[in-house]
């Protein structure tokens, strides 16, 4: 090997032997002839010194060494000069007294360098992946995955599970999110779709009688991004058999343990708190509740129906809500300003008419700009009914369910961060539980799964499949971790008369069902046990566990919010002879 040593091996054990470093030269200094360099691996840093006793030759290749320079070092370990020793890196006790200099690549003055304080941009940042890569942060997110990976698979091999890989060409399932179409050359005009996840394939496995299947998978969506979501995705997909929803919670609630106790240095008290869909909708108006605090939503709807006042009244009369959060002792820290900012947020990321907002008097009575509009009870009653003290502040939204809940929950979050309302490596596990079946899309407006359309109705709401669908309720769970959905699973439907039922409910008629899911609806009828599983989200649970705010900064090589790879040029064009082999030919947009 080119080298004996890495750049963060060396110790005061190793002074007096003579080795050899390889790295980029992370700095370099003139200290009156005799010169310093600092040689960076991804293993740590050590201090060259190179003085005139070495020799002109080593001594004149030095000066000539620029940052990111590849080089290679031999030279004698030696103790640091009494108080020159840097207590902050791991080689900070001992020196190499450099006899021989190699430079194995020169570098180009870089766009930007990995030790420079301030970052450039990110756009700039991913085009240069490979310069940004070295930086030291980024190096120790990267460790971090690869340590988190390496213990969910060991967590799982010791409760035996069987790690199988899965296709990546599959076919095209037009449920969910769009699909990757990958064109076949001999088969003109079909396509194979990249999973979005191994869930069929998990599902034939358990009626195979592997009873225990885990695997790292590569999933692929073509939705919309933004900063927790990518094209392309890495999730820890497991199944098991003869399970219920309790037994799935229980595996994963042992996996969290584990990984808090081993990078988080926090203990984790299991069973992990649970929620049902509905009361998180009610108290946080998100399926994925922040509980590191509390500023939970108020639903004042009872009054607003006893007011005269058009903005409420009006909007319970039509259907809607009258629900807002209480600010804890922020009513004399908020200017108009500041409240016509939330008002303007809430307009324009959640569509909301407006934002009411009161301040709590000391003689604990409400004012704001409306107060004069709202009759002496119905004040009482809202400051009651938040349990309102002085000094605190009100801000409630009249709208529909669904604009109040992310309205409230999108300032709840905005304002939770602001005040600091949680402690920095504050975490908070919990599981949303009894999901609804059924949710409506909003570009179709027909009634869709909420998970997938192999989930599980509920055992006591299994009849509601054919009275009343709406009101089913799922065999369904989702880990939250500090208001993010790090894993989502289900209890599969294992009877294929059902499963046919709920087909039949989302629009799909017997042949079309048999057309796509045929192989899964034959399966389920040769003997298919009970089971159930989970996909936790490798990406997300790496930026929670890293302190990062953006996915992208915890991927190798990730994509921006336009799908688009900076550094390969990713998408591209192709020959047109590709094109003509696929039998595929582009249409230009617009026509």
């Amino acid at each position: 090997m080119l080298r004996t040593h890495t750049c963060g091996e060396l110790r005061k054990e190793h002074i007096g032997q003579t080795v050899t470093i390889c790295g980029w030269v992370e700095n370099k200094r003139d200290h009156g002839g005799t010169i310093f360099i600092d040689v960076r691996d991804r293993f740590g840093r050590t201090q060259v010194v190179v003085s005139p006793e070495e020799g002109e030759d080593v001594l004149k290749l030095a000066e000539t060494l620029r940052g990111e320079d590849v080089i290679s070092v031999t030279g004698q370990v030696a103790s640091r000069l009494e108080g020159k020793t840097n207590p902050k890196i791991a080689t900070g006790e001992i020196e190499i007294r450099g006899h021989q200099i190699q430079v194995l690549n020169r570098s180009q003055t870089p766009p930007f360098y990995p030790n420079q304080e301030e970052l450039p941009g990110e756009d700039l940042r991913l085009k240069y992946r490979y310069i940004d890569l070295r930086r030291e942060s980024m190096q120790r997110t990267l460790l971090l995955r690869s340590a988190i990976i390496k213990s969910m698979r060991d967590y799982f091999a010791e409760h035996q599970f069987i790690d199988v890989e899965t296709p990546v060409l599959g076919r095209s399932t037009p449920e969910g999110a769009r699909d990757y179409l990958v064109p076949s050359r001999v088969h003109p005009g079909k396509f194979f779709a990249l999973p979005q996840s191994p869930q069929l394939y998990k599902q034939i496995l358990m009626v195979a009688g592997y009873d225990r299947y885990v695997q790292v998978a590569r999933c692929f969506r073509d939705e919309d991004l933004r900063a927790d979501r990518q094209p392309e995705f890495t999730q820890l997909d497991m199944e098991m058999s003869f399970v219920d929803a309790d037994d799935v919670m229980a595996m994963i609630d042992g996996l969290m343990a584990r990984l808090a106790h081993q990078f988080l240095d926090l203990e984790l008290q299991t069973p992990l708190p649970r929620i049902s869909y509905a009361e998180a909708m009610r108290r946080f108006g998100t399926d994925a509740p922040d509980l590191r605090y509390g500023m939970e939503i108020v639903d004042v709807s009872h009054l607003a129906q006893q007011t005269a006042f058009r903005v409420f009244r009006g909007a319970v009369d039509a259907g809607g809500y009258v629900r807002g959060i209480k600010v804890v002792g922020q009513a004399s820290q908020f200017s108009r300003k500041r409240i016509d900012e939330l008002t303007e947020f809430v307009k324009n990321d959640f569509g909301a008419k407006g934002l009411a907002w009161f301040r709590v008097e000391p003689d604990g009575s409400l004012w704001s700009p409306i107060s004069k509009n709202l009759e002496p009870p119905v004040l009482a009653g809202l400051q009651q009914a938040f349990d309102a003290e002085p000094g605190d502040l009100l801000l409630l939204l009249a709208d529909s369910w669904e604009v109040t809940c992310k309205g409230l929950n999108g300032l709840r979050k905005r304002l939770a961060a602001e005040l600091r309302l949680y402690e920095p490596g504050q975490f908070h596990f919990s599981w949303v539980v009894d999901f609804p079946m059924f949710e409506k899309d909003d570009e179709t407006g027909r009634w869709v799964a909420m998970h997938h359309p192999f989930t599980s109705p509920l055992d006591e709401d299994l009849p509601l499949l054919s009275s009343d669908p709406t009101k089913c309720r799922a065999k369904a769970y989702d880990l939250v971790i500090n208001g993010y959905e790090a894993g989502g699973g289900t209890i599969r439907i294992h009877d294929s008369t059902v499963q046919q039922q709920v087909f039949e409910l989302l629009g799909m008629s017997p042949q079309d069902a048999g057309q796509r899911f045929g192989f899964l609806l034959n399966a389920l009828q040769f003997g298919a046990p009970p089971h159930g599983g989970i996909a936790l989200g490798i990406d997300r649970i790496v930026m929670l566990f890293g302190g990062l705010d953006n996915i992208r900064d915890c991927i190798a090589f990730p994509k921006t919010q336009r799908a688009t790879d900076l550094m390969t040029e990713a998408p591209g064009e192709v020959d047109a002879t590709q094109l003509r082999e696929l039998h595929i030919q582009t249409v230009p947009p617009g026509k």
